[in-house]
């Protein structure tokens, strides 16, 4: 039997826990007798022929990096029909049967036109926002988490020496999940998410002045970055309570570092499942995580899902903060 040549691209923004990603995805493919090429730069490498051969020592020593070894990129060119049909080229002119597209909901779109020129693709969720709604878990969101956790812990220490209010804009444009979470876990007064209407007067100064009369003197407000506005509502606190506030956003900083123990299995078991696929001829699937389980659905049924919020956590968020 012919040897099977599959590739591997990162897409979008980067994610920790994509170096796993890759590893599993080179490593499960030479077991099954497969050849392994990388894409750099994301779809642009198919349209540019940024590609190298993957062999056991080219993914050693990167499951504990951040960042991804194939580099990433948005592709402007391949968001047209003639550059997915360019892409599709590519790939038949090298012999891949198959692609493996880590990344978020856009590099799944991109994976499904690609799908559509008859080369089969298989996603797999690397995004920390967690905003993909055919999976309940994202490849870098826990580690995201982790890290806004630690940062507005040592932001507290310096609100409870000053009895400030400090609000800190976490990751997240349309989903609400990292900002939920670590909310929670820093024990915030008040968790702002987009996925949430919300009264700031109600919501955030009333619930401030009342547990102020209950002794508390420090405040944390965590704020998902879709809502935004976090400089009006810092205002808008100290105008209304008196109490000095002040305004982090953590940014990029999310992005980074080492993937934590379950970005890093996370990422090893949905590789493999990426290559299980391709090795049956299967293409046309997205990876996902569903009652902790990982499967595969069919792309346009995954990019069909609405993607909600945890309703339940979000109100024992609000139980809890006072």
């Amino acid at each position: 039997m012919a040897e099977k040549t599959i590739a591997v691209l990162t897409s979008g923004g980067d994610a920790p826990g994509m170096n796993a990603a890759i590893r599993a995805v080179v490593r499960a493919g030479i077991a099954n007798n497969m050849k392994v090429i990388g894409v750099r730069r994301g779809y642009n490498g198919l349209l540019e022929n940024d590609v190298i051969d993957m062999d056991l020592r080219s993914v050693s020593d990167i499951i504990h990096k951040g960042g991804t070894l194939l580099y990433t990129a948005r592709s402007e060119e391949y968001n047209s029909s003639e550059g997915v049909k360019k892409a599709a080229e590519f790939c038949r002119n090298l012999g891949i049967s198959g692609l493996v597209v880590i990344g978020g909901d856009g590099s799944f779109r991109g994976a499904r036109e690609l799908s559509a020129e008859g080369i089969q693709v298989v996603g797999i969720p690397g995004t920390i926002d967690n905003d993909i709604a055919c999976t309940e878990y994202t490849i870098g969101f826990d580690t995201a988490m982790n890290t806004a956790m630690e940062m507005v812990d040592k932001i507290r220490d310096t609100a409870q020496s000053h009895n400030r209010c400090s609000l800190v804009e976490v990751m997240g444009r349309r989903c609400g999940d990292v900002a939920l979470k670590t909310g929670i876990a820093v024990g915030a007064t008040a968790i702002l998410v987009p996925e949430v209407p919300f009264n700031f007067e109600r919501d955030v100064i009333a619930k401030m002045l009342k547990t102020q009369k209950t002794g508390k003197k420090h405040f944390i407000i965590i704020v998902a970055e879709g809502v935004g506005g976090i400089d009006y509502f810092t205002r808008r606190i100290q105008e209304a309570t008196g109490i000095e506030a002040r305004g982090t956003v953590l940014g990029h900083v999310q992005r980074g570092g080492s993937p934590t123990l379950r970005d890093r299995v996370m990422a090893s078991n949905m590789g493999h499942r990426a290559v299980e696929c391709l090795r049956d001829g299967i293409g046309n699937r997205i990876i996902a995580v569903q009652n902790g389980k990982v499967i595969d659905l069919d792309i346009n049924e995954a990019l069909n899902m609405k993607k909600t919020i945890d309703r339940d956590l979000y109100n024992v968020a609000l139980e809890i903060s006072i």
